[in-house]
């Protein structure tokens, strides 16, 4: 279990990478459904597939949502959490699609843990989602999470 103290120590390092995870067909399928988002580039194969990136891509809101999953390798619970939650994003680039049947992974930056008031604790994480065998991230993002400790 972490401390506020030994998570400042680590201000600035990265703190996790997480596994692979696939994004495939029907996952976006699904998203589409639960969003109502059916745009042809995420769930039409045929007519992606003659566009420019050759085949069905993952919502941009599919793939941020996978943080949930992926921060679990980003180890930030501090010691005494009662409840945890997402406080949001600073900032969030989508700078690269993610092509169905692709994997994805996060890495995890600590930027900042402060006490917001006694037992809330305030941490900000630089993320990037990867995209395998490419250079260019699918996301970036500072994201926000507020710990309830006591």
């Amino acid at each position: 279990m972490n401390t506020p103290e030994n998570l400042k120590a680590r201000i600035g390092q990265e703190i996790g990478v997480s596994d692979w995870c696939l994004i495939d067909q029907g996952m976006i399928d699904r998203f589409a459904d639960l969003t109502d988002d059916h745009q042809w580039i995420h769930v039409d194969r045929e007519a992606a597939a003659k566009a420019p990136f050759g085949g069905t891509i993952a919502h941009g809101f599919l793939v941020l949502s996978m943080l949930a999953k992926l921060s679990a390798a980003a180890n930030l619970q501090l010691q005494g959490m009662k409840m945890g939650m997402n406080y949001g994003f600073d900032k969030v680039r989508m700078t690269n699609p993610v092509r169905s049947g692709s994997r994805i992974r996060g890495r995890f930056v600590l930027k900042d843990i402060v006490e917001r008031a006694p037992g809330q604790w305030l941490t900000t994480t630089a993320v990037a989602v990867e995209v395998e065998g490419q250079a260019k991230p699918a996301i970036v993002a500072e994201w926000l999470g507020l710990q309830f400790v006591g």
